[in-house]
């Protein structure tokens, strides 16, 4: 099949999936997936589609207002919720289920919001999710909450084509992927607004130093920073490695430490004996 149609044909179904929704709340990250995601529903659905962005320390502010900046520029109804997961001790305690305590804070935190108006919840997983360890996915099943994306056939390359082929605002088809802060702690080290804050200043002077693909990986109850770069940019940042020492450092790291096996989604995951996602993007 030609690729042109392929990428139309992956939007129709999307469009035609997001049309049998009466009214619909699209969890907003200001990630592809949550962008591509509420613009599709905000066209099909029009003010019956709400654009919802949770708010926490786990969320890092560039990508908080890159949310708002999206949604302005859509002219898509846009609204955030505090969500409390730093509240709850599972989630503080970082064990292997972190990912399902903080998704059952999003969802109670979007209760009131989905009942008052009669709206499904939808989330932008999309099919190469189903592979990776989620366990968010299971909080999102037990709450009813649907996943557009993945109904409609999507990985995370289709999404991408989709959202260049509809030229969305803000170069979001090529936006790096942004997990949460969260996701940077090793399991077992304790999540803190404080470590998430360091994380987010380190990742931040990384990136001013021309490195824009980056994870600062906390380890050591976030005293050491192990920096994960794509292979690419080995070499360079070993000539700038004194430039990145006192970056990190300054953002309140005592030790960091450049990972030679370069970048690879879901690297912690080997803590819990399982295998990152090499070279995939989250």
């Amino acid at each position: 099949m030609d690729e042109a149609l392929r990428i139309h044909g992956a939007l129709e179904r999307l469009r035609g999936r997001l049309a049998r929704e009466e009214r619909l709340i699209v969890g907003l990250s200001g990630g592809v997936d949550s962008c591509l995601l509420a613009a599709v529903a905000g066209e099909v659905l029009g003010e019956r589609a709400v654009a919802v962005t949770a708010v926490s320390p786990s969320l890092p502010a560039a990508e908080r207002e890159f949310a708002r900046s999206f949604a302005r520029a859509r002219g898509l109804r846009h609204i955030e919720v505090c969500t409390d997961e730093q509240d709850r001790p599972e989630y503080r305690a970082n064990g292997g289920d972190r990912c399902y305590h903080c998704k059952s804070a999003l969802f109670d935190a979007l209760a009131p919001l989905a009942e008052l108006s009669g709206a499904a919840v939808a989330l932008g997983t999309n099919l190469d999710d189903l592979g990776d360890h989620r366990p968010g996915l299971r909080a999102a099943a037990e709450r009813g909450s649907v996943a557009p994306l993945v109904d409609a056939g999507l990985d995370k390359a289709t999404v991408r084509a989709v959202a260049r082929l509809l030229e969305l605002d803000l170069g979001v088809a090529d936006k790096p992927a942004a997990a949460c802060l969260a996701s940077r702690v090793a399991y077992g080290d304790p999540v803190t607004p404080e470590v998430l804050a360091r994380v987010e200043r380190a990742e931040a002077s990384v990136k001013a130093l021309g490195f824009a693909d980056c994870r600062v990986r906390a380890h050591a109850e976030g005293t050491v920073a192990r920096l994960e770069l794509p292979a690419r940019d080995i070499d360079r940042a070993v000539t700038v490695r004194a430039e990145l020492d006192a970056a990190v450092r300054r953002a309140g790291f005592v030790f960091c430490a450049l990972d030679l096996a370069g970048f690879s989604s879901g690297r912690m995951n080997v803590l819990l004996g399982m295998p990152a996602v090499r070279g995939a993007r989250a």
